[in-house]
């Protein structure tokens, strides 16, 4: 593959973790939900660890096996229930659907830049993304799960 195509892959999932942080920077400050906004601030944080990974991997600073490679579970939650409408009072267990959704959508994204490429190191590099992603997925649904149906006395 030629190396400007290379390139744009690389500035393209570059910009796409970029919007993935201001987006969770954008969430945080419309929701009022103390639990939701601590989770958004952190969620940020990792797309900007991953915009920060694929800069060093386009100027040769990384090799793509600096990423591991997660075997999350995807409790597909996401899938099966609605992304809430985005307003100041959500519940935190709405934030982190918001959030399910946003990662799931990043999850498929890299999935389907993965299958443009024949086997190789784009491709692992992003097939490891895209599992970064489904690990942060994975985090929020948890959260979601926990803070929609909260433990009980009873059990």
């Amino acid at each position: 593959m030629e190396e400007r195509r290379l390139g744009d892959y690389i500035d393209i999932a570059i910009q796409r973790e970029e919007e993935a942080h201001g987006f969770y920077l954008d969430l945080m400050s419309k929701v009022q939900d103390k639990a939701g906004q601590d989770a958004l601030k952190l969620l940020a944080g990792e797309e900007l660890k991953h915009k920060e990974f694929l800069i060093s991997y386009r100027d040769g600073g990384h090799r793509p096996d600096g990423l591991r490679m997660n075997h999350p579970i995807d409790y597909k939650i996401a899938q099966h229930m609605e992304k809430p409408d985005i307003k100041a009072d959500m519940q935190s267990k709405d934030v982190y659907l918001v959030a399910a959704h946003r990662e799931l959508t990043s999850y498929n994204f890299y999935t389907a830049l993965a299958d443009l490429h024949p086997e190789g190191e784009l491709k692992v590099m992003f097939l490891k993304i895209a599992s970064e992603e489904l690990r942060h997925k994975e985090k929020v649904e948890y959260l979601y799960s926990n803070a929609a149906f909260a433990q009980t006395d009873g059990g």
